[in-house]
């Protein structure tokens, strides 16, 4: 996550560097580090702060769309994914072991960056 999309989501979120600090448990001194840049952006942080984005959306009464459904996914492609065990189709970008692309991804920042050029990340995030 580029550290103009951090700051961005923060006003979105209407908080306070200190606020955003106390929610995401870590320093206002790391708040500023990542708004300025001088430090990347966690990935633990990012899920967190993107986690916090998403239900301010629905708070804001955006029906969320399942991913199963914008992505047309097989049947079998359902039955083995996390998203659609635990019936969460709009959290499938926050979900470890989604196999959009045929396979499970090795690490987080390999997921964003799938997720990030992906209809269902960007009908939530992005519209």
């Amino acid at each position: 996550m580029e550290n103009v999309k951090f700051k961005d989501i923060r006003s979105k979120l209407n908080k306070t560097q200190k606020e955003l600090a106390q929610l995401l448990g870590i320093s206002i001194k790391a708040i500023h580090s990542y708004e300025q840049g001088w430090r990347k952006i966690p990935h633990h942080v990012e899920r967190q702060l993107l986690f916090l984005l998403s239900r301010t959306i629905l708070n804001q009464g955006k029906a969320p769309e399942q991913c199963w459904d914008i992505l047309n996914c097989s049947e079998q492609n359902q039955k083995e994914c996390p998203a659609w065990e635990f019936k969460s189709g709009d959290l499938c970008w926050f979900i470890n072991g989604t196999k959009c692309s045929g396979k499970i991804h090795d690490t987080w920042e390999d997921k964003m960056e799938e997720c990030r050029t992906c209809k269902v990340f960007q009908n939530f995030f992005e519209s």
